[in-house]
């Protein structure tokens, strides 16, 4: 076997672990989005905001130090946090407007 198609056959199997990883990654969005489907039901029928803030500060902060736990760029993490926080409100607002 030539080094060339050993690097593929190492480049196919990393990328097979990459896809796997993907997989879990949806599927716990989708469990997570689950939860916060709850937790805007719960809001809008008690009138409580769409958004926390202190709640996101928390979150924030708690996801950066997880993140550099992991070895993770925290900046990364804490965009990657801003943007499902983003959905989720919007989400809330959503079910606001529907009650």
């Amino acid at each position: 076997m030539s080094a060339t198609s050993e690097a593929l056959e190492e480049l196919q199997r990393i990328r097979g672990s990459i896809d796997n990883i993907d997989a879990a990654l949806v599927h716990l969005l989708a469990e997570r989005f689950k939860h916060t489907q709850q937790v805007g039901l719960l809001k809008a029928a008690h009138d409580l905001p769409p958004s926390d803030p202190d709640r996101e500060r928390q979150q924030i902060e708690r996801l950066r130090r997880l993140a550099r736990d992991a070895h993770l760029d925290p900046e990364f993490a804490e965009k990657f946090l801003g943007f499902i926080v983003a959905e989720v409100i919007q989400h809330h607002t959503r079910i606001a407007e529907q009650q």
